[in-house]
């Protein structure tokens, strides 16, 4: 009676190991089916990164435009604003010189060294206050 007791132990080893490779077919299953997952995600992830990289650089791009665009505008205004002062501090020269004129014209012509003008010692200083051109505005 030996025979059958060595069949069955046969068919015991045989059913142990037909679950061993069941087992380890579902556990391969199982680390394939994770690393598709992992594969799929870091994909995403690689296209969200990049998404957010061309965001980026597109913010970065239309803010240094509008910034280009404030700083031009700045410098009009800027511009525009000196012009108009060199202009007024133009005329207010133009009167102080009348007035010198006017004063120098009622007074006896005596030369007077402490007071630049006509009278006296510095008129090369009279060049150093002629106004500048008149500039255009800038573009």
């Amino acid at each position: 009676m030996a025979i059958p007791e060595e069949i069955r132990a046969a068919k015991r080893i045989n059913s142990e190991g037909e679950r061993i490779i069941e087992k380890a077919q579902e556990e391969a299953e199982s680390i394939v089916a994770r690393a598709q997952e992992q594969a799929a995600f870091l994909i995403e992830e690689r296209g969200l990164t990049q998404a957010a990289e061309d965001e980026g650089r597109r913010i970065v791009d239309q803010a240094n435009a509008e910034a280009d665009g404030v700083r031009h505008g700045a410098d009009e205004y800027a511009s525009s604003v000196l012009a108009s002062l060199e202009s007024e501090v133009a005329r207010t020269l133009q009167s102080i010189r009348k007035g010198i004129a006017l004063i120098d014209s009622r007074t006896p012509s005596e030369p007077d060294d402490n007071r630049p003008g006509p009278a006296g010692d510095s008129d090369a200083d009279d060049e150093d206050l002629e106004p500048a051109p008149t500039r255009s505005s800038r573009a």
